[in-house]
């Protein structure tokens, strides 16, 4: 069926591409959550915790507003803003800091704002989908680099010849693998090679690094370190902050679409999460109940399936196809264990995977029976 312009109809058009999507099982829906907790990035257990209601009631009754009326550079620059941004640069070590709504806005927006025409962007070929996104607006070059390997980051710069300035694009912490990157090594490769190294700690912050800083802690506030640490997960909230030199910072107040043409983030979100910064720095009890929560599930995970533990709160059990993947998933989810499949492409092909997600909700009784029912299942599927 046609329009008068002879145009396919709309229905069609959207409804063949989700039909295809049907078909291969990839269909995305939305449902209400359900069972235990594998799932969350909530590490730390604090999204719903009363320390937090208690500093956004607190926030409300000085009068900070829900919503900030537009974009930063108009009339939605609320002192929250600020004062959150020096105190995230205080808190991180770096110079300066710059809010964002959200991590994905933010991560695309350092990749399609910073590298200029010219210069090269080399990055781990696992980073994040918003690396991706980020990149694909950029004017630099791009390139990937094998997964966590220093030395291949080296050869790509020596392979590159003459070009502008390289950017190296990292995860501290990947999230469908639980691995750390080689920071230190990638430090140095960038000192050697006046390079940018652009660190997300989206999946550290919170968890790693004294007070919880970070895995990059150490190198922040040095002029060629960019930093960004997202708020949407064991912070509990949502948003991020960019952490990175003072120089930069007004490089993208000028020059990043993303920030210039949003509306700013809430007053109230910027007021909690500074409130969040004291609470995570204060959390060492939280982050050594997460410690040992990891040690133990690995330690009977290995036990029970022989899985590797990735020694994060990031475990995958790899167990290859789609079909495998989304038979297990179904069966924990059955059993009230809230755990997902990750298929292609988020993973490569080939490793599909259950992502067991760990974090201070679901008690160790849970834990313990969520392992023996995945070992139970595993077996059966042998």
């Amino acid at each position: 069926m046609t329009d008068s312009h002879n145009k396919p109809n709309f229905r069609a058009a959207f409804g063949a591409d989700l039909d295809s999507l049907r078909r291969r099982d990839r269909l995305r829906a939305l449902a209400p959550r359900a069972g235990c907790d594998f799932a969350s990035n909530d590490y730390l257990g604090l999204a719903e915790s009363e320390e937090y209601r208690d500093a956004a009631k607190a926030a409300l009754a000085r009068g900070v507003p829900l919503g900030a009326g537009g974009s930063r550079l108009l009339r939605g620059n609320h002192p929250e803003h600020e004062a959150l941004e020096e105190e995230a640069a205080r808190f991180f070590g770096s110079e300066a800091a710059l809010f964002f709504g959200a991590g994905f806005a933010a991560n695309e927006a350092l990749l399609a704002t910073l590298p200029q025409r010219g210069d090269l962007i080399l990055y781990d070929e696992l980073i994040h989908a918003s690396a991706h996104e980020g990149m694909r607006l950029s004017r630099a070059r791009s390139v990937a680099v094998k997964h966590n390997d220093a030395a291949a980051f080296e050869e790509a710069i020596s392979a590159a010849g003459e070009v502008g300035r390289i950017w190296i694009a990292v995860e501290s912490l990947y999230s469908m693998d639980g691995d750390m990157a080689p920071l230190r090594e990638l430090a140095e490769t960038a000192r050697r090679h006046h390079a940018f190294l652009l660190i997300d700690e989206a999946h550290a912050t919170g968890v790693f690094g004294p007070g919880g800083r970070g895995l990059a802690h150490e190198m922040e506030g040095r002029e060629n370190i960019v930093t960004l640490h997202t708020c949407g997960k064991a912070l509990g909230l949502s948003g991020a902050m960019v952490c990175l030199p003072r120089l930069l910072r007004e490089f993208l107040i000028n020059r990043c679409r993303q920030f210039i043409f949003a509306t700013a983030p809430s007053p109230l979100l910027a007021a909690s999460i500074r409130a969040a910064l004291r609470i995570i720095e204060g959390a060492e009890h939280r982050r050594e109940r997460l410690a040992s929560r990891v040690a133990r599930v690995g330690r009977n995970l290995r036990r029970a399936t022989g899985v590797e533990p990735s020694g994060t709160q990031i475990q995958p059990v790899i167990v290859g196809s789609e079909e495998r993947a989304l038979t297990l998933a179904g069966k924990m989810q059955a059993q009230g264990f809230d755990i997902r499949a990750i298929r292609p492409p988020t993973v490569p092909l080939g490793t599909s995977r259950l992502r067991i997600s760990l974090t201070l909700n679901p008690s160790d009784e849970q834990m313990d029976a969520m392992i023996a029912l995945l070992a139970h299942e595993i077996e059966r599927l042998a």
